[in-house]
């Protein structure tokens, strides 16, 4: 019998990112309609949104078919997703026009700088988030749908 283990991996993977969508799409709707805020977010909110799930699914198939070969945690191989993401992320938002890279800061919506001393500790922050979440959660999903 096939126990289809890839898809187990795969929807192992979205769970964290499906739930958490949501609530930044709440997030956007008081910002945009209750704050009124004119900042154009929806433009760096809809394709994330589409997006992130999939990869982190894929990604968790990813460390489904490797972990024989590289005995990686799942944590530890969550840890990597983000050196996925920045640059794919960055690509899509300077070529979207949301983001312009500047010499000592980025500057969002042409109107928000944020210094890359900042980014780089954030991207600090997301490795350590991105480790946690993937060793507690995604990992308990993989062991109770049997895959890990």
């Amino acid at each position: 019998m096939n126990t289809h283990p890839y898809l187990r991996a795969f929807l192992s993977g979205i769970l964290v990112p499906t739930l958490i969508m949501p609530l930044f799409l709440t997030a956007f709707i008081v910002l945009r309609l209750g704050l009124q805020i004119s900042v154009p977010i929806e433009r760096g909110i809809v394709f994330p949104m589409g997006l992130v799930p999939i990869i982190w699914g894929f990604w968790n198939m990813l460390w489904q078919g490797s972990h024989s070969g590289t005995h990686l945690s799942v944590g530890l191989h969550g840890t990597f997703l983000p050196f996925l993401l920045l640059p794919l992320g960055t690509l899509v938002a300077t070529h979207a026009g949301v983001l312009r890279l500047g010499a000592t800061h980025a500057i969002w919506f042409s109107s928000i700088e944020i210094p890359y001393g900042l980014i780089a500790l954030c991207f600090a922050a997301a490795l350590a988030g991105y480790y946690l979440v993937w060793k507690y959660i995604v990992g308990f999903v993989n062991r109770v749908l049997g895959i890990a």
